[in-house]
């Protein structure tokens, strides 16, 4: 399969390029520079390779949730990118990749991935392993400084907490830390990880047409203050 895929719905900028079984990626940690560096990046990794746009099967896109001006950046490249190579976007949730990464690099059984969404709130989700890819075990969320509910469903093996939103809110993980066997230092989505979700999207239908794009922004009032703060 030959897929590039961008995230920028956090600090990171990330771009990766799969070429059949070959991968290569730039990942830089810039905050607010991600218009500057975004399409050179871009640039770099398909001039290495050799490639093109045109020659791939999709572009695979980190739909957030996360920061709304990173998200609005990578699907309007994305969007340019496809119109002009006749391709479709396979949109993949930012806070999956992450779970993906904790899923190849540490062994989890499940993986709850929390990442700052300003006033007081995390984005949320929890994942386990589905046919070789993260799959969302609830719909991802917004969520408060506060304890989350991990069930009844207990995973058989290690439940890891991920995300950026533990560190930027260390409240939230002393409320929750009973239910974590281990905190890993996987903060922000990488575009490689996405490629693998986004295979799996191309293969069971869900590329979409770059007109269709939405990204996953969670909280339409973004200049609301969330229930219950001053």
């Amino acid at each position: 399969m030959r897929l590039l895929a961008l995230d920028t719905s956090s600090i990171a900028c990330s771009v990766a390029l799969q070429l059949d079984d070959a991968v290569s990626e730039l990942h830089e940690e810039q905050p607010r520079e991600h218009t500057a560096i975004l399409m050179p990046m871009i640039e770099s990794v398909l001039q290495t390779a050799g490639a093109s746009t045109t020659e791939l099967d999709a572009i695979v896109l980190g739909n957030g949730p996360g920061s709304f001006i990173g998200m609005r950046i990578a699907a309007s490249v994305a969007q340019g990118l496809a119109f002009a190579s006749g391709l479709r976007i396979v949109p993949v949730s930012s806070l999956a990749a992450v779970a993906e990464q904790v899923f190849a690099e540490h062994g989890a059984a499940e993986v709850v991935v929390t990442q700052d969404a300003h006033m007081h709130e995390v984005y949320l989700g929890v994942y386990r392993q589905h046919d070789d890819t993260a799959t969302a075990v609830l719909p991802e969320c917004l969520h408060d400084i506060a304890a989350i509910d991990a069930g009844d469903d207990r995973p058989l093996g290690p439940r890891v907490a991920a995300g950026f939103g533990w560190r930027r809110y260390p409240e939230l993980l002393v409320a929750n830390q009973e239910n974590f066997d281990a905190v890993v230092d996987v903060l922000h989505p990488r575009a490689r990880h996405l490629l693998r979700l986004g295979a799996a999207g191309l293969e069971s239908g869900r590329a979409i047409d770059p007109r269709d794009v939405s990204p996953a922004y969670l909280r339409q009032k973004v200049a609301a203050r969330p229930a219950g703060t001053p």
